[in-house]
């Protein structure tokens, strides 16, 4: 019976961010604005360290890949989204369902090892600063950025695959406005406490040893500023971090504010407002915190646009 229940399950309910009907209007208005500068952002930042030679470094190649992976993040989730404020009913079938939560999965993990691997690539830059382009050769940032996306691509593969192999029963109604783990979860009744168990367990290697990575990192930075005699040189170290902090600080902050909740006071409700935050405005906030207070990356603009301009003259 319930090997039926599953062939007769072709798609599933997402309730949204809100079912109350006088916010959905202004919630809408408020939507497309955020995906709008998130999307000028990214798209921004991406062609900018493209096109200008003086941000060919390894910071600007991996906020390059940020910016990326917040686009794609964004792009998954906001189409759909948008949709709920129009119907009655926003459905979305059980196949686009396990593909939403596989590209949701690769961007959520590449992003959470990608800000790892700029922790580090400070902690060079300040600490060891005269062998900083030797250390951060091109081969080792390629690296230090194709490993998180196979990795995040494995699990992409893994859970859309052991959740959507198993027998749903109950409700189709998804308590979210996209495609995720937690929700879908307590849908699941079989295998459901290995399925759970192997959500757990590397939910939580994720987090902590990407987070392991940046407190290392931001240690051994904070140890070497501690040493530095000049006040400008501990001036320019800070504003060499200080971005790169902010968005880590801002991110994880979300993360942990939906994953270490005590169980008495867990809800779908809390869990939602935690998600829009990381999945839609941290995406914006990213290449807004990485250019509005960078010199670089203002100079770069202004170096782009007049040679554009002469192009168009």
């Amino acid at each position: 019976m319930g090997q039926q229940n599953q062939t007769l399950l072709t798609e599933f309910i997402l309730t949204g961010v809100s079912r109350r009907p006088e916010l959905q209007l202004p919630l809408f208005g408020v939507f497309l604005i955020i995906y709008t500068v998130t999307v000028v952002g990214n798209l921004g930042m991406i062609i900018l360290t493209k096109l200008d030679s003086h941000l060919h470094t390894p910071m600007y190649f991996f906020i390059r890949h940020l910016a990326f992976i917040d686009l794609g993040d964004s792009t998954v989730i906001y189409p759909k989204m948008m949709v709920n404020f129009f119907v009655d009913q926003n459905t979305i079938s059980f196949y686009a369902c396990a593909t939403q939560m596989a590209f949701f999965i690769t961007f959520i993990i590449s992003e959470l090892f990608i800000l790892s691997t700029m922790a580090y690539d400070r902690y060079v830059a300040i600490c060891n600063p005269l062998l900083y382009n030797v250390i951060m050769s091109q081969r080792l940032c390629h690296v230090l950025v194709g490993i998180p996306y196979l990795y995040s691509t494995f699990q992409a593969l893994l859970f859309p695959i052991k959740y959507f192999t198993s027998i749903f029963c109950g409700s189709k109604v998804i308590s979210h406005f996209y495609c995720d783990v937690v929700p879908l979860l307590p849908m699941i009744c079989s295998d459901a406490q290995e399925t759970e168990l192997l959500t757990v367990l590397f939910s939580a290697f994720n987090l902590i040893s990407s987070l392991l990575v940046v407190l290392v990192s931001y240690i051994l930075i904070l140890l070497a500023i501690c040493r530095m005699h000049g006040a400008e040189g501990r001036k320019k170290a800070f504003s060499t971090c200080g971005s790169h902090l902010t968005g880590v600080v801002v991110f994880y902050g979300s993360l942990f504010f939906m994953y270490v909740q005590p169980k008495s006071t867990h809800s779908f409700e809390t869990d939602k407002l935690a998600s829009v935050f990381y999945t839609l405005v941290i995406p914006m906030l990213n290449p807004l915190i990485y250019s509005i207070r960078n010199k670089e990356v203002k100079n770069a603009f202004h170096r782009v646009f007049k040679k554009q301009c002469k192009f168009c003259i």
